[in-house]
């Protein structure tokens, strides 16, 4: 195959040379082709055909040392020659060729063996791998369902209270349901909501009272953390209801009843209760009450002025939902804390009656359990009436009076010390002021002036206290 290659170069290229040649009439001079610009082709077309023939001549070598080095294998691995040689008796040195076989064929046994390692454990796509990740969104769905359910819970509730008390209210006070949004007061008939668990209800238009506001608190059940948490500590819904009454149509007293541990806790929280009813809890045993109910008053006229029949009767039936009853025409609030600071004036305070009651269930309230809390709000709208029309004999009216004026001078000698520094920081800012008016003053004529006259009201001030001292020596003597 290669010489037919080779022949076919040749016949082409003598082929090229002789059409060069013809091109050229008979009289042209042939050594002026050659000198011509023309004739470095022809030496372009021997150079190539020498290339190839080179290249084909290499080739034919190459398989001629191929063939001959086969055939020398050949011979070296034939047994009849290796025979021979050991007929002849050469010298065969078994160390000199140890290892050969082992080295003869590298591609065996030279090469480590294969090794299939198993992958990873995290590395393989499985669940397996992806458990947090599952987890976080288990939580995220198991959160927002939780949501979803205990809001819808809450709504629930609020709506089963509000169309079992609604009749009443409407039936008591001429304005229920204000939103605050309009400046005329307007009723909306419908619980305003808050937050998830909150929803308020105000409602005026009623005799011997300014308002009231119902505060229906109920369970985080919207929130899946304070779900878990009352497993631990199971707690209650609560409807909470505020009264402010009339200055006019209240009498000077403070009284509560409810369970022990309410008792005990609003005495330590509430500023009028810590202050007016210093005494412990009380039973309600004699008054006909249930054991689990304390009392808290001002003066024993007053509980006895308050729980009546009827009031005895709503107490002892509904004793289990009741957690606390507050009269009180000092309410200010919760008492203030010490890191606070201490006030310079008496927190205001407005006469305000204050009901908590605990829905039945623990927790586990269904919406046919508000229908049963409509006698304590009868008991409310009681309460508003016997607050009229209760008043104070003149003996417990004087008492009254006078635990009023004692809270309010044991104030002012805790707050002494404080309004005196407060009095002077004043004076000291006063004084700082008229100096710096002073120096800003341009004129210096007027200043001159403006700094004689404080000098004079300075001395006037040192011979008044001077003659306030010589008065309080001649009394003495």
């Amino acid at each position: 195959m290669q010489l037919y290659l080779l022949f076919l170069l040749l016949v082409q290229g003598c082929g090229l040379v002789v059409g060069k040649f013809d091109d050229f009439d008979d009289t042209d001079d042939i050594v002026e082709y050659d000198d011509n610009d023309f004739a470095e082709f022809e030496d372009a077309n021997e150079d190539a055909a020498e290339e190839v023939l080179q290249k084909v001549t290499t080739v034919q070598d190459d398989e001629e040392e191929a063939t001959v080095e086969l055939e020398d294998q050949e011979d070296f691995e034939d047994p009849d020659i290796v025979g021979e040689g050991d007929a002849e008796g050469e010298p065969f040195d078994d160390e000199e060729f140890e290892g050969y076989e082992e080295a003869d064929r590298p591609s065996s046994r030279s090469k480590d063996p294969i090794k299939i390692v198993n992958v990873p454990h995290h590395l393989q796509n499985s669940w397996e791998s992806y458990y947090l990740e599952i987890l976080m969104v288990t939580g995220l769905l198991a959160y927002i369902m939780n949501y979803i359910i205990g809001k819808n819970k809450n709504n629930r509730l609020a709506a089963a209270w509000f169309n079992s008390h609604k009749e009443l209210l409407e039936g008591n006070f001429s304005l229920v349901g204000d939103d605050g949004v309009n400046k005329e007061p307007t009723s909306t008939g419908k619980l305003n909501q808050e937050n998830e668990h909150i929803y308020n209800l105000w409602c005026s238009g009623r005799v011997c009272c300014e308002g009231m506001l119902i505060q229906l608190k109920f369970l985080k059940r919207q929130d899946l953390l304070n779900v878990l948490a009352r497993m631990m500590r199971p707690a209650s819904d609560q409807v909470q209801i505020k009264v402010t009454m009339n200055e006019e149509d209240m009498d000077t007293y403070v009284f509560a009843i409810g369970s022990r541990k309410a008792m005990v806790r609003m005495q330590k929280e509430m500023q009028d209760l810590s202050e007016f009813c210093s005494d412990k809890p009380k039973s309600g045993i004699k008054f006909g009450l249930p054991d689990s109910l304390s009392i808290l008053s001002e003066m024993g006229e007053v509980t006895e002025g308050i729980l009546d029949n009827r009031m005895v009767h709503f107490l002892s039936n509904h004793a289990d939902k009741i957690e606390s009853v507050h009269f009180s025409d000092q309410f200010s609030g919760v008492k203030i804390l010490q890191e606070e600071g201490q006030p310079l004036k008496l927190p205001d305070t407005k006469k305000t009656l204050l009901f908590t009651f605990n829905v039945p269930g623990i927790g586990n309230t269904y919406p046919k359990d508000m229908e049963s809390l409509l006698p304590l709000m009868n008991m409310v709208i009681y309460s508003i009436d016997k607050a009229k029309k209760y008043r104070l004999n003149r003996e417990g009216k004087l008492k009254a009076d006078k635990n009023r004026a004692r809270v309010e001078e044991n104030f002012l000698k805790m707050t002494h010390a404080q309004r005196q520094e407060a009095a002077q920081i004043r004076r000291e800012e006063k004084k700082r002021a008229e100096k710096e008016r002073i120096m800003n003053e341009e004129d210096p004529e007027k200043q001159r002036r403006l700094e004689e006259a404080a000098l004079r009201r300075e001395q006037k001030k040192q011979e008044k206290r001077q003659m306030k001292m010589k008065q309080i020596k001649v009394k003495a003597m």
